[in-house]
């Protein structure tokens, strides 16, 4: 903020000498106050009429304002305990976790949550409530747990869902590429789990959260840190992280050793494969990414002041 205070000031003086002795060329008396100054700026190649905002314009031109995730990581501190976003130690991204971090974002006229600050700017955001009842997949297929063939849960959410959405949202959506391989169940190593599920991608808009962006939403590492120990200290590891509510949801990820059945997040914290044809109690949460190019207008991310958007 001081820098740019210097900035304005020094350039205030520029501009006021520029008016005074090469462009209007008259006397001091009939330009100040500043706020009455007008000048020609045809020749600028700027769309401002006056001396502050030119000035404005000039500082925004230089040190352009950040967009995307990078107004976030300008905004939010890093922490490494507690609620709050955190460096991943695996990726290149950012990860909020913890049981209520300021992480509230509104998106097509909804509270959604940023689950990750990813290292292209691009912010991954789902939706905080649960749509509909749905099955993972209705086909039938000897390889039913496939999201990439597709999925009849994909062909919903990439094509009635949406186009359900306003055109303003879906004009802040980016497609990107999606971790879809297969983890074994009840494995005791986060980094080699991350690395199945990165093995095979899916490039499209709109999906679901993988099972290790759901653990790695947890603050409690030595408890929650790996599939395993999240498994057998469910209980405890409800308390340390903003990802669940009170329902059933699917995740994207399946399990290596059937080929119909996807990992889902149950009401009581804890998350076992099931299978992608059942109807009961499998509740959906879409998850997207915004555009780099995405303004963050206001708020301050928590639920009472959620940030807003615009492009």
């Amino acid at each position: 903020m001081k820098l740019k205070n210097f900035i304005k000031n020094y350039l205030t003086g520029f501009f006021i000498g520029l008016i005074l002795f090469t462009v209007v060329g008259v006397s001091a008396a009939a330009v100040f106050p500043s706020n009455q100054t007008t000048y020609n700026n045809g020749t600028t190649g700027m769309s401002a009429t006056n001396v502050q905002t030119a000035i404005d314009e000039l500082y925004n031109t230089c040190f352009p304002p950040k967009t995307g995730g990078e107004a976030i990581l300008e905004k939010v501190p890093i922490v490494n305990l507690g609620d709050g976003l955190y460096k991943d130690e695996y990726e290149d991204r950012y990860f909020y976790r913890g049981k209520n971090p300021n992480n509230y974002i509104m998106f097509n006229n909804e509270n959604w949550r940023i689950l990750s600050i990813e290292s292209d700017g691009t912010i991954k955001i789902i939706r905080n409530e649960k749509i509909g009842n749905i099955e993972w997949d209705t086909s039938g297929a000897p390889e039913s747990n496939n999201w990439m063939r597709p999925a009849s849960l994909n062909t919903y959410l990439n094509g009635t869902y949406l186009n359900g959405l306003t055109s303003t949202a879906q004009s802040q959506i980016v497609a990107k590429d999606w971790s879809i391989g297969a983890v074994t169940d009840d494995n005791n190593n986060l980094s080699n789990q991350i690395e199945k599920e990165n093995s095979i991608v899916w490039n499209g808009k709109i999906a679901l959260p993988t099972l290790s962006e759901y653990i790695r939403s947890n603050s409690n590492k030595s408890s929650c840190g790996t599939h395993e120990l999240h498994k057998d200290n469910y209980s405890t590891c409800g308390e340390s992280t903003w990802m669940t509510i009170n329902t059933f949801w699917w995740t994207l990820t399946k399990n290596s050793d059937f080929s119909s059945t996807v990992f889902r997040i149950i009401m009581n914290d804890n998350f076992y494969d099931y299978d992608v044809a059942n109807l009961l109690n499998n509740m959906v949460r879409p998850t997207l990414y915004l555009s780099s190019d995405i303004k963050i207008t206001n708020g301050d991310g928590s639920q009472n002041n959620p940030y807003t958007l615009s492009l």
